[in-house]
């Protein structure tokens, strides 16, 4: 049987990710802040991404995030074991992405993976400390440039 506090811990990680799906869909970058701790480390390079410390990858979101004129992050199924004032988690995501060329067509294609994120509690609630992005799948994939590195976003 679950605590309250494991209960309240659940939920509150559950917004988390919530927070987390709707601040890239928005392109709001800084409500990032209010997901990862400030020294948290990503790594979305298994889908062709880049890796590296938060504010890095803050700044390299809208760069890598532009050639695309909408996508939607779905998060679903977590699996989610706690440990006093840490977690981790493996997330089920589905992503559907519709992507622009330099002559405007577009097309939707979409990729399954997982988030395998480390989360700590901290004196403003559940942040992600580690996040990897791990690829199930993907389905229609256009040709296009590869994203900029991080390079580009400083």
């Amino acid at each position: 049987m679950m605590s309250l506090q494991e209960m309240s811990d659940r939920l509150e990680i559950q917004d988390l990710f919530a927070r987390y799906s709707f601040a890239i869909d928005e392109r709001d970058w800084d409500a990032l802040d209010r997901v990862f701790t400030p020294d948290a480390r990503i790594d979305y390079s298994e889908t062709g991404g880049a890796r590296g410390s938060f504010p890095a990858i803050k700044a390299w979101l809208p760069i890598a995030l532009e050639r695309f004129a909408m996508f939607q992050h779905m998060v679903a199924t977590t699996r989610l074991d706690l440990t006093g004032d840490t977690a981790t988690s493996r997330t089920i995501l589905f992503n559907p992405m519709v992507h622009r060329d330099a002559a405007g067509a577009e097309q939707v294609f979409f990729i399954g993976l997982w988030y395998r994120d480390r989360l700590v509690r901290t004196g403003e609630g559940w942040r992600i400390a580690e996040r990897y992005e791990e690829k199930a799948y993907s389905h229609n994939v256009p040709q296009m440039d590869p994203a900029p590195d991080l390079k580009g976003a400083a």
